[in-house]
């Protein structure tokens, strides 16, 4: 990694939905699924789909400041999820599909604490936003076949994300 990317990890439910929106923009190096912040070491996708070890789904993405800015990654992951959804997103169910902001540092979680606050005040949501903003924890790669899924089976993609009711949640309260 070049001295001058940084790191930005987000949960927005099903790992699967937010590798595309990130990775399509300039400036934006690598976006890998996987797991954060649980209590067991080295989670395969069988033990985080139980909901029992406390990780979430995740993206982490590198990315070059001077071209794609913290502030304009966090401008695109609230579009991704439903931030008042405690239980976790759309069709996914579970505390392995809530939503958070891991910061990696000072300026990320002040950034991501504005931005929920902008967001809560905005009168977009009528209930409270519920995504928490936690300091980055150990993060662990998801298995090849949960990498840059919706290339590998572009089908069983577009199917699952029309079936989970995310691009309707999208178009209610982003696109209108």
């Amino acid at each position: 990694m070049t001295e001058s990317y940084e790191t930005a990890t987000f949960a927005g439910g099903c790992f699967w939905c937010m590798v595309q929106p990130f990775e399509e923009m300039d400036g934006i190096i690598n976006v890998a699924s996987g797991y954060s912040g649980g209590h067991t070491e080295n989670p395969t996708y069988e033990d985080v789909k139980t909901g029992t070890t406390g990780h979430y789904e995740v993206v982490q993405i590198v990315f070059d400041p001077e071209k794609f800015s913290y502030q304009q990654l966090l401008d695109l992951y609230w579009v991704q999820v439903d931030p008042t959804d405690p239980d976790g997103q759309f069709h996914d169910r579970g505390p392995q599909y809530r939503t958070a902001i891991f910061y990696h540092n000072d300026q990320q979680k002040e950034l991501a604490e504005a931005s929920k606050n902008a967001l809560a005040e905005s009168g977009r949501f009528n209930a409270p936003i519920v995504t928490e903003i936690l300091p980055a924890a150990p993060f662990y790669t998801a298995e090849d076949n949960h990498q840059k899924f919706h290339q590998k089976n572009p089908e069983a993609y577009k199917e699952d994300r029309k079936e989970s009711g995310r691009d309707e949640f999208i178009a209610t309260y982003w696109n209108s």
